[in-house]
């Protein structure tokens, strides 16, 4: 079986096409064929060596496959069962806690980027009836994070105001999920054309933050003054400001990105005039993954993929992700 290795310290050009051989499974365990994985900022940030691995780690913490076998005692899932990775294998339910954040594929343990895989069978649920390998693999990241922000953290309802942040991943799926709440969405991007797409997929308000950027400011002139419910908040020490100026009384900033800087001034004073909240958040469970699969399946939601690239050329799409010229997610076909 072939697989995508990367070697210390790090770097795109360090990811060598390699040789593995299929590990059998044992009591608990499954071996699954890979069909395909997705591209995250975690992923980039582990193949440029921003987050140090062992050597020969093999990368990619998205997957979706078929099962090839099942060990001894697994009895949820049998050989041909169509399957989806999680995120956090160790955290089936309940709230976050320290021990169920390890083992994330392609960090702490080997990932995706190969054709055979063999993990304990809670690292899996079922995919989504009504998508296909490359759309179902896009979701256990990108799209549990923006499920998570929305229908787990915080308390929307239809009418309610969400702000989106650029046109990455996690942004497209909590502009999707907000609509399909009935929510009001205002979408920012540096991009005009950017904008126009996410008008297209539902966005009730565009911003340029680029020509505005004082952009909480036109998000108060929107909204008569109110603010919104939610900022899905991607960008970091570099946006917190605009989006604290955003936020409602009361509000929730859902914390996911650091696209523009690990730390930064935070208006502390406007913050806690407006009561509102700043939560961290960090993907989710198994358990929140199955609420997101059953809401897919029931409103026929369809992730908005950018492009293709076969595993062999795993590193042109990590440079293609580099560019940022993307418009939802990069998936890698196996």
């Amino acid at each position: 079986m072939q697989a995508i290795t990367l070697k210390k310290p790090g770097g795109l050009d360090h990811l060598t096409l390699s040789e593995i051989e299929p590990v059998p499974p044992g009591p608990g365990e499954i071996q699954v064929d890979i069909k395909a994985s997705s591209l995250n900022f975690h992923d980039y940030a582990v193949v440029a060596g921003m987050i140090p691995v062992d050597d020969g780690r093999i990368p990619m913490s998205d997957g979706a496959g078929v099962v090839a076998a099942v060990g001894e005692g697994v009895t949820e899932f049998a050989a041909g069962d169509r399957v989806l990775s999680c995120f956090f294998p160790n955290w089936h339910d309940g709230g976050p806690e320290l021990s169920k954040l390890l083992g994330v594929p392609g960090d702490h343990v080997n990932g995706f980027a190969a054709q055979s895989v063999t993990m304990g069978a809670n690292a899996f649920t079922r995919m989504p009836a009504n998508l296909d390998f490359d759309a179902a693999s896009t979701l256990t990241c990108a799209g549990l994070t923006a499920w998570r922000a929305l229908m787990v953290e915080t308390q929307l309802r239809p009418g309610d105001w969400v702000l989106v942040q650029g046109s990455g991943g996690v942004s497209i799926f909590a502009l999707q999920l907000a609509k399909m709440m009935g929510c009001n969405v205002i979408a920012t991007s540096s991009s005009d054309e950017k904008l126009e797409r996410l008008q297209k997929l539902g966005a009730d308000h565009l911003i340029n933050y680029r020509s505005t950027p004082e952009w909480g400011n036109r998000v108060l002139e929107l909204t008569a003054g109110r603010g919104v419910d939610l900022v899905v908040e991607v960008g970091g020490s570099g946006t917190v400001p605009q989006s604290i100026r955003a936020v409602a009384f009361g509000g929730c900033i859902s914390m996911i990105g650091v696209l523009t800087g690990m730390t930064g001034e935070v208006p502390t004073a406007e913050l806690f005039q407006k009561n509102a909240v700043i939560s961290g958040i960090t993907v989710g469970s198994r358990a929140h993954q199955q609420q997101l699969i059953s809401a897919v399946e029931t409103n026929g939601l369809e992730p908005v993929i950018d492009s293709r690239f076969a595993l062999a050329d795993l590193a042109d799409a990590f440079r293609h992700q580099e560019s940022q010229q993307h418009f939802g997610k990069i998936c890698v076909q196996i």
